[in-house]
């Protein structure tokens, strides 16, 4: 089968967390034999900013990590359809994609009905920018994939698209699993964006009050730290790694004791059951996990088994004592944890449910043909 991806960016994971789950769902489907196309523009603002922090060794970096993925990345304006879509049988198109080519591949697929054209919402604006949402033109387009039950029912209620699935992030088991702890395991590590305000009370409370009150070491790795951020975590003890690549994160967890989840408020007020795919990636990779409160509402894992939950920086205090002081606690959360992944949320079962959606959808509808003369 040949399936196209349309997506902001494969190659860069700057401030782009959607190119985690990509690489790990283009990786399982060439596994399985699949052949697999992937366009980007050639100016997105992830590898803009990237190369603008770190050169091009960053993006020699992903090649050398994942040396079977390849990108095609097109100059606005010049993308020609005709040519990336020709014998395909499945497409994704991602919701960070312009309006503009969002409808030229609904055009597309209207005129050449021989694929199945799915468009994939992995982010928050369907209920903070319902208006930009409502503009994208999916009349031709088999349906829509959510990474969450309410993303999914929102493209129902507002007619945005006739048919749409659930299909939540994963993590990739191929690059993120346990690793050796060379040295031994210490301290707390945070893998996280500081984000537009979302949740910069929440990291407070969650994670720079709690460690500065234990005085753990802890290091932090994100991008988009303003100056007043940078200050709370030096004033709290915390030690700033910058950007780090996604494929370098399973060895850092490797190297600490303990991680936490602190989800951005829109998630947890108007989009329960949702979590960063950050929460995928930590118990993948075998590191015990504090999370901030947040409604798993769709049972995506075992709240008290999978991972701890504080309701509040004072339970997040007591919760990370008792997970560095006690190494049986520390090892059943995180080999619970992790079998949970390995069973419900790896890339391969979301290929899994992939194809089965591919399987679901109606034979495309094939040019009606010319009565005989």
């Amino acid at each position: 089968m040949r399936v196209i991806l349309f997506c902001h960016s494969l190659v860069s994971d700057w401030n782009h967390g959607n190119a985690h789950f990509l690489r790990g769902i283009c990786s399982e489907l060439l596994a399985r034999g699949h052949e697999v196309g992937v366009y980007e523009p050639a100016d997105a603002w992830s590898v803009a900013n990237l190369l603008a922090e770190h050169g091009e060794s960053a993006l020699r970096a992903f090649a050398r990590a994942y040396p079977h993925l390849r990108s095609h990345r097109y100059a606005r304006g010049e993308l020609d359809l005709d040519r990336a879509l020709a014998g395909a049988d499945l497409v994704l198109v991602h919701e960070w994609n312009g309006h503009d080519l969002v409808r030229r591949i609904g055009l597309h697929r209207k005129a050449h009905p021989h694929y199945r054209l799915l468009f994939h919402d992995t982010h928050h604006r369907s209920v903070t920018e319902p208006q930009a949402m409502a503009a994208y033109d999916l009349r031709h387009y088999d349906g829509v994939l959510a990474f969450g039950s309410v993303i999914r029912d929102l493209y129902r209620r507002h007619g945005w698209c006739e048919r749409a699935w659930t299909w939540h992030e994963a993590a990739d088991t191929r690059m993120f699993r346990p690793q050796p702890a060379a040295g031994g395991r210490r301290g707390l590590v945070w893998i996280g964006n500081w984000g537009d305000g979302e949740r910069t009370a929440e990291l407070h409370e969650f994670l720079l009050e709690p460690v500065r009150a234990l005085g753990l070491a802890a290091r932090v790795h994100g991008v988009r730290y303003p100056g007043h951020a940078l200050q709370s975590l030096r004033e709290a003890g915390i030690d700033y790694g910058g950007w780090l690549p996604n494929h370098e994160a399973p060895r850092v967890f490797a190297q600490h004791a303990v991680t936490v989840h602190v989800p951005r408020r829109p998630y947890v007020q108007a989009l329960p059951g949702i979590p960063t795919i950050r929460v995928f990636e930590a118990l993948a990779c075998g590191i015990p996990l504090v999370s901030a409160p947040w409604d798993d509402c769709e049972g995506l894992f075992e709240p008290g088994a999978d991972f701890l939950v504080a309701r509040d920086g004072r339970e997040m205090r007591e919760h990370l004592r008792a997970v560095l002081a006690d190494p049986a606690l520390a090892r059943s959360l995180a080999s619970h944890g992790l079998r949970t992944i390995q069973a419900r949320h790896s890339c391969a079962r979301r290929v899994d449910e992939l194809l089965a959606i591919y399987a679901e959808l109606a034979p495309p509808r094939q040019p009606a043909r010319e009565a005989p003369a």
